[in-house]
C-alpha cells in the first residue's frame, strides 16, 4: 500500500546523514564527556562542536546553549526555572490561549503552587496582539512565554515585537520555538528574546534531545538535582549521540531553510486550493500567509476530524486531527476554540503538515481520497442527514 506522511509537525524521520554522524558515538566515541580521561575528552569535544553549531544558527553563544531531553523539558524548565528564581520579586506569569500543553500544563501546575497566571487571547487567525501582551504586564509580572509558531493552524506570533515591549518594562521573555527552529529564521538577537525552547526531532533529528538558550544574565533555578553538567544547570550525562544527531540536523535545516520553506508554501497553497476547491462546507483555520509554510488545518461540517484521520490511515496517508500531544483525549482543540470556532467545528478539525520529502504527487493523491472520504462519512452523519 502506498504510505504519504502528511504529520511532520508531529516528528519528522531521521535523516540518513544524521544517523552516520551519529554512530560513531556509540562504538568509537562512546566516553563520559565528563570524565577527563581521552574517550571522555573525545566526547567533551564533540559535543562542544555541536553546542557551537546550534548557537551559531540562533545567533547565540555557546555558553548560552543548555541541552535537554526535549521541548517539553526545556519548556517546563524555562518556565518553572524563572518562577522559582524570581519568585520573591513578583507570581505573574503572562502566556497565551494557544500554547503547547509542555507550556499550558506547566503554567497550570504553577498557578496550583501561588503563581497568577494571565492567559492572553488571540485573534480568529490565532495570533497574539502585542498590544495585549502589554496591557496584561503587572508590577508583580516575572516572565512571558508565547510561542513562536502554533502547532496546531500554524499561526506565526509577532514575538520581535512582543519581545521588545518585554524589554521595555524588564520582564523575562521566553518563546517555545519548537515548531518554527528549522523552518524559519530564529535568531535570538532578533527576536528579542530571553528564553527559547528548541528541539530535534522536529526537523529530521533524533527523538529525545532538545536545547534551551539562556540569555547571558538571565535568573533561572535548575530543575534536576545531581550532577554538575550543563554549567551545574541541569544533572545528567550528556547524551552525545543524540546532541550530536541534532547539531547534524541543524547544520542541515540552515543550510535550505529558505528554499524549503519557499517550496512548502507553493505546495501548502496548491493543497488548500484543491481542498476547497473539492469539498463543500469546509473551512481554513489560521491565517491565510502568516503561518509556517507547510501547515494547513481545515475544519470539515459535520464529521469528526478523528473519523477522517482513521479512514485516511486506512489508505495509506499519515495526518493528525491536531496536536499529537493532546489528541488522543478526543477532546476538541483548544487552539480552535480560542480563535472563536464551536466544539462541533473544532472537533471536525484535520492537519496536514508536510515536510521536506512531500512531493507534488503526494498531494495529487491526497486530493484524490479525501473527497471520498468526507462524502463517506457525511452520508453516515446525523447531523449532515438534519442540514438536507
Amino acid at each position: 500500500m502506498r504510505r504519504i506522511y502528511f504529520d511532520h509537525s508531529a516528528t519528522t524521520p531521521v535523516l540518513p546523514e544524521v544517523v552516520e554522524a551519529m554512530l560513531p558515538c556509540f562504538t568509537q566515541y562512546f566516553g563520559n564527556a565528563s570524565e577527563p580521561h581521552l574517550p571522555g575528552r573525545e566526547a567533551k569535544k564533540l559535543l562542544e562542536a555541536s553546542r557551537e553549531t546550534i548557537a551559531r544558527a540562533i545567533g547565540a553563544q555557546p555558553e548560552e546553549i543548555m541541552f535537554t531531553s526535549g521541548g517539553t523539558e526545556s519548556d517546563n524548565l524555562a518556565l518553572k526555572g524563572v518562577a522559582e528564581a524570581l519568585s520573591k520579586k513578583g507570581n505573574h506569569i503572562i502566556t497565551s490561549s494557544i500554547e503547547h500543553p509542555a507550556i499550558g500544563n506547566t503554567c497550570k501546575y504553577l498557578q496550583r503552587r501561588g503563581f497568577e497566571i494571565t492567559y492572553v487571547p488571540v485573534d480568529k487567525y490565532a495570533i497574539v496582539d502585542p498590544d495585549h501582551v502589554a496591557a496584561a504586564i503587572t508590577d508583580r509580572a516575572i516572565l512571558i512565554s508565547i510561542m513562536h509558531a502554533n502547532n496546531v493552524v500554524g499561526s506565526i506570533q509577532p514575538i520581535a515585537e512582543i519581545g521588545k515591549i518585554a524589554r521595555e518594562k524588564g520582564v523575562i521573555f521566553h518563546t517555545d520555538a519548537v515548531q518554527s527552529f528549522g523552518t524559519l529564521e530564529t535568531d535570538v538577537g532578533e527576536l528579542n528574546v530571553d528564553l527559547m525552547s528548541i528541539s530535534s526531532h522536529k526537523l529530521h533529528g533524533p527523538k529525545g534531545v532538545g536545547a534551551l538558550y539562556i540569555r547571558k544574565g538571565t535568573k533561572l533555578t535548575p530543575q534536576m538535582q545531581g550532577g554538575e553538567h550543563e554549567r551545574r544547570r541541569r544533572a545528567g550525562t550528556e547524551n552525545v549521540p543524540g546532541i550530536v544527531g541534532f547539531a547534524k540536523a541543524v547544520e542541515i535545516a540552515m543550510a535550505e531553510t529558505e528554499e524549503k520553506a519557499e517550496r512548502l508554501e507553493k505546495l501548502r497553497k496548491y493543497l488548500v486550493a484543491g481542498v476547497l476547491e473539492r469539498i463543500e462546507e469546509v473551512s481554513y483555520n489560521g491565517h491565510p500567509e502568516k503561518r509556517l509554510p507547510g501547515n494547513a488545518n481545515f475544519s470539515f461540517k459535520y464529521i469528526e476530524g478523528e473519523s477522517v484521520v482513521l479512514q485516511l490511515d486506512m489508505v495509506g496517508i499519515a495526518v493528525s486531527s491536531g496536536s499529537a500531544c493532546a489528541s488522543a483525549s478526543l477532546e476538541p482543540s483548544h487552539v480552535l476554540l480560542a480563535m472563536g470556532l464551536t466544539a462541533e467545528d473544532a472537533h471536525g478539525s484535520l492537519r496536514v503538515t508536510m515536510g521536506r520529502s512531500n512531493t507534488k504527487e503526494e498531494v495529487d493523491y491526497f486530493l484524490e481520497v479525501l473527497p471520498e472520504v468526507v462524502g463517506k462519512l457525511r452520508r453516515m452523519s446525523p447531523l449532515y442527514a438534519q442540514a438536507r
